[in-house]
């Protein structure tokens, strides 16, 4: 029984994470990227702080999870959410959704190089793949003309997007917090949000949410972002760490099928190849 209950969260978090890009480079055409992002947090800090309530499980967070909610809000999700906002500007969608996935050859080398970890030969050919697969994506040999400089530019937020995830992760690894992350969310929404406000306000002050993109808005922020998190989360409580970890490369997946229904965008053979190779990546080094 947990088993089918954890598949079926995985299937809620592929669906609701793998939309997400789509419907947010569609809102952007009416958005500016920051308040976007900003909205996102901020709307799911709310929402997560009203389901707790309701469930009687509100509450601030223990000292000893300060370590946890800083990692997660400042990094997992306030400069993630940033940064792939930005990015969305010049990438499209389904690249999106690809590249801010590849925390795998980020987490290797870091995990050696700050926890001490011993990595097997497979997870070192894992990260070695991941990236041949990330080049793949970023197809170097299109790289020419007036676009290239943005394609450029959002190639190299999406991997500090990455980067920022993967820190948060060996942050919560040496940091275990003493209560769930579940219960954790509402603050870590909120610090996320705390971390774009300044940025909006210095890097887009006349910028915002117009009609045309606020119903993109509440669904991601109130639906996508604390539902999602909440479903990837028991996922992980109630599957395999091998399962929920081949389980979770549908998001990227469902992120690419929907830009091309959706938006139009063409699956090249450079995309088949660098997902592919990423796919491959992340199976590697689940098992080890």
């Amino acid at each position: 029984m947990t088993a089918w209950q954890g598949l079926r969260y995985l299937l809620i978090s592929v669906l609701l994470f793998g939309g997400i890009w789509p419907i947010t480079k569609s809102a952007l055409e009416d958005a500016t990227p920051l308040w976007f992002a900003l909205n996102r947090a901020a709307m799911a800090s709310l929402v997560a702080a009203l389901l707790l309530a309701l469930l009687g499980r509100l509450r601030l967070p223990a000292r000893g999870d300060l370590p946890c909610v800083a990692a997660i809000g400042l990094l997992q999700l306030g400069s993630f959410f940033a940064l792939t906002h930005l990015a969305l500007d010049f990438v499209p969608a389904g690249r999106t959704a690809i590249l801010c996935n590849v925390t795998v050859f980020w987490l290797i080398p870091l995990s050696v190089l700050f926890l001490g970890e011993r990595v097997s030969p497979r997870q070192w050919l894992a990260a070695g793949i991941g990236l041949l697969g990330v080049l793949a994506l970023m197809a170097p040999w299109n790289l020419t003309g007036g676009g290239s400089a943005g394609l450029l530019a959002g190639y190299a937020l999406l991997l500090a997007a990455s980067l920022a995830w993967s820190l948060a992760i060996l942050v919560t690894r040496r940091f275990p917090p003493q209560r769930s992350v579940l219960g954790l969310l509402p603050w870590c929404f909120g610090l996320g949000a705390a971390l774009i406000l300044p940025l909006a306000l210095l890097r887009e002050p006349g910028g915002g949410i117009s009609g045309g993109a606020w119903p993109h808005a509440v669904f991601v922020g109130a639906v996508a972002a604390p539902i999602g998190t909440w479903a990837t989360i028991e996922a992980g409580r109630r599957l395999s760490g091998t399962l929920a970890s081949l389980g979770f490369l549908a998001i990227p997946a469902v992120g690419v099928l929907l830009s091309n229904l959706w938006l139009g965008e063409p699956l090249g053979w450079d995309v088949a190849l660098g997902g592919g190779l990423i796919l491959a990546s992340v199976v590697l080094a689940a098992k080890g």
